[in-house]
């Protein structure tokens, strides 16, 4: 049975910390079957250090990198981060669940957050070459050109609340 025509909810909330390894273990398969395809080894290799480092998920418990995730009963199909106050760090989608409106859910939720929550004006992002058309439609704007990261082509964004 394809999952993609299953009609189920799911449920996107504020991670607990025992889902922060599963998430970014969701994170990081999303990662090497889109993103991960188009960079050199050691790019790739940089991702991983920095989605697997102490130092972040030391963040994530002090609460200043916060995790939403998206949840299909107990398995994590999507998540959503925020660092800085109001920049989005890593939004990924179980491959499974593209096209279900699980990134749009969780950005959105971000999204009204920051702005009734944290008081914040906007939300910046840099977006992977492959998301810039989702963050367009999400409202988002481009506000320089394409850069280059540790190897990883990134488009700066904004979106305005």
């Amino acid at each position: 049975m394809d999952i993609r025509r299953l009609k189920r909810q799911y449920e996107v909330r504020w991670a607990k910390k025992e889902e922060w390894v599963p998430a970014m273990e969701m994170i990081w398969r999303t990662f090497l079957q889109y993103e991960g395809k188009e960079y050199p080894e050691k790019s790739v290799e940089h991702f991983f250090d920095f989605i697997t480092g102490y130092e972040l998920y030391e963040s994530f418990l002090e609460g200043t990198y916060l995790l939403m995730v998206a949840l299909d009963r107990d398995r994590i199909i999507g998540a959503g981060t925020v660092r800085d106050g109001n920049h989005l760090s890593l939004l990924f989608v179980d491959d499974a669940y593209h096209h279900r409106g699980v990134g749009s859910s969780i950005l959105k939720r971000l999204c009204d957050y920051l702005k009734t929550e944290s008081g914040e004006r906007y939300m910046s992002l840099e977006a992977a070459s492959g998301a810039v058309n989702f963050y367009r439609k999400q409202g988002f704007r481009t506000v320089r050109p394409e850069m280059e990261i540790s190897g990883i082509r990134l488009t700066p964004m904004e979106k305005v609340f």
